[in-house]
């Protein structure tokens, strides 16, 4: 159960939503205040979610906080943290989902001692089956750690790492939603190709990989496993598995989830 009483968001996106969805089903009895500067979309998350305060004003909703999570793109950390600098005390704690902006940026614009900690969470999250890594600013404690871990646990997976790492969760689970639907897509236009109906075709390939990424969380065995035992020798899958290795999937998908990394640090202006 979460220690606290009151969060706030800074900005209603999708990922604001998706973690408001989350802390609503799990019931965790907490107050929820969310700053959106649309007026459309503070219209739909008050109808989404008539027990929850909804306000233009992101001073506000930061001053009433005692947890204050910055769910805004990158190129507005540095307006919105001038908006809410005077009102984040140090016994207020700062959660960001702002990709690509260290912790220290963030403590630069706040008051002297103030905790953050960072998230990184992916799309996924909007159905409650996310991948979140957190890690601590230098004045978050193991407990603020703790607490931000428990709130991105009610939409997916969250997992601790060290802040240089933040770039590679970045690349992989971050940017990866977009390599699997990409994968997806491939599959189903492979079945097309070879004279499945595209409705059949998505819905096998779309249930293919659900089943497949199933499998290996809750066996935990190894992908290199789980893949000998869908491979007979000489059979229909080991064919398919050498055009693979032929055409580089590989090395592929580890230069998709590098350029991504390197594109995050280039965003931190590292």
């Amino acid at each position: 159960m979460l220690n606290i009483r009151k969060i706030a968001f800074i900005g209603g996106g999708n990922m604001a939503e998706a973690i408001i969805r989350g802390l609503l089903r799990e019931d965790v009895g907490v107050g929820i205040c969310v700053a959106e500067i649309s007026p459309k979309r503070r219209d739909m998350l008050t109808a989404q979610f008539p027990h929850v305060r909804v306000v233009g004003d992101a001073a506000e909703a930061a001053q009433w906080g005692e947890v204050v999570i910055l769910a805004v793109k990158p190129q507005q950390a540095e307006a919105v943290l001038d908006l809410v600098e005077s009102v984040i005390s140090t016994d207020k704690l700062v959660i960001s989902i702002m990709a690509g902006i260290p912790s220290v940026k963030i403590e630069a614009n706040l008051l002297p001692g103030c905790r953050v900690v960072r998230a990184m969470p992916n799309t996924p999250a909007l159905i409650g089956a996310g991948a979140t890594a957190v890690c601590c600013g230098r004045k978050a404690t193991s407990d603020d750690l703790d607490c931000a871990r428990q709130i991105f646990a009610m939409v997916g997976v969250a997992v601790s790492v060290d802040e240089k790492l933040m770039d590679a969760v970045t690349g992989l689970s971050g940017s990866g939603p977009a390599y699997v639907f990409t994968f997806i897509e491939a599959l189903a236009d492979a079945g097309v190709k070879n004279g499945l109906p595209r409705d059949v075709a998505a819905q096998l390939a779309a249930q293919t990989v659900f089943g497949a990424a199933r499998m290996i969380v809750e066996t935990g065995e190894h992908p290199t496993l789980l893949k000998e035992k869908v491979t007979s020798p000489g059979g229909t899958t080991i064919a398919g598995l050498h055009a693979l290795e032929n055409g580089s999937f590989r090395g592929v998908v580890m230069n998709a989830v590098e350029a991504a990394c390197r594109k995050s640090k280039e965003l931190a202006g590292k």
